[in-house]
């Protein structure tokens, strides 16, 4: 049994550990942000491939995680776990211009052309994929982590560290000063969350970017893909832009009551780094998709432990 150290709490680091501690090694967090004040914290976390590359290797992980989440998704009598917060929902994706099917299509089980776009678009595809809560599913992965013998530890680093047998990088926009990595830049992402009006479709719109993501008490409206921009502070006249967009895809939200604002940081890079290095297994760069990736990569960490 190895030890084994963690650095990062978002979604694919404490997806990592649970792989790692499922494994039989001896497992350690350690992060600056705790899982509730990471970026994962503020996604909307829809299943969805978005700024993340190469396209064959997250086409893979991404099919990985569809069926974890869609497993997890299931009734309790079916070996489901609804305490993790996660949900298969039926949704829309529109474009204003004809489309190939999506690069991503053997991720998805099924996917259907829309016959009938709404008005002002031409062409769109459906398709049911995991929505996942995250006020409620990072606490439950952190759960699971201390169930299987885990810990979770507030650690402000300046450098890898170096104890354990094998240290898993999973810093996000860390990896810029952990790994000493300058081609992860940061993708602000704007959402805006408002009262839950009975929808229970997700749309997207890829020319905005536009996102409209139901969970059980809110409605997660985006987005903004700002490259290079590390501010944190919502902004007025995104938030209305991004109501004004949203609304061509749900009507209902121009009286919806808005709730709160929040800003999350991508952490692009050209490809997503997933390689061992020595004693450091390197899991970052996952841009957008995150959650989308967070499965099939900790499954790809814990084949590279061993």
């Amino acid at each position: 049994m190895s030890r084994v150290i963690v650095v990062g709490a978002g979604v694919v680091g404490l997806s990592c550990a649970v792989r790692l501690l499922e494994a039989g090694h001896r497992v350690d967090v350690v992060a600056r942000d705790l899982p509730r004040e990471t970026t994962s914290a503020v996604a909307a976390a829809i299943w969805y491939p978005y700024r993340a590359l190469p396209q064959d290797r997250v086409t893979a992980w991404s099919g990985t995680t569809y069926a974890v989440l869609d497993a997890l998704a299931a009734p309790l009598a079916y070996g489901g776990s609804p305490e993790s917060g996660v949900r298969m929902l039926p949704g829309t994706e529109v474009f204003d211009r004809r489309q190939p099917d999506p690069w991503w299509r053997a991720a998805v089980p099924a996917l259907e052309r829309v016959d009938a776009p709404p008005a002002g678009f031409v062409d769109g595809w459906s398709f049911t994929t995991p929505v996942v809560e995250m006020p409620v599913y990072l606490p439950w992965l952190a759960g699971r982590v201390e169930e299987l013998g885990g810990t979770i530890t507030r650690l402000n680093l300046r450098a890898l560290p170096e104890g354990g047998d094998l240290v898993v990088n999973c810093s996000g926009l860390g990896a810029r000063l952990l790994g000493a990595d300058r081609t992860v830049v940061p993708v602000r992402g704007q959402v805006v969350y408002v009262e839950q009006v009975g929808l229970e479709r997700w749309w997207l719109d890829g020319s905005g970017p536009t996102y409209v993501v139901p969970r059980s008490h809110d409605i997660v409206v985006g987005g903004t893909d700002e490259e290079g921009e590390w501010s944190r502070t919502p902004s007025p006249e995104s938030a209305a832009e991004i109501l004004q967009r949203a609304s061509r895809l749900v009507p209902a939200l121009r009286d919806a009551k808005v709730l709160r604002h929040k800003v999350g940081l991508r952490p692009v890079r050209p490809a997503v780094r997933l390689e061992r290095e020595g004693r450091v297994i390197h899991c970052y760069g996952h841009g957008g998709a995150g959650v989308t990736l967070s499965w099939g990569c900790a499954d790809e960490v814990a084949a590279l432990a061993e």
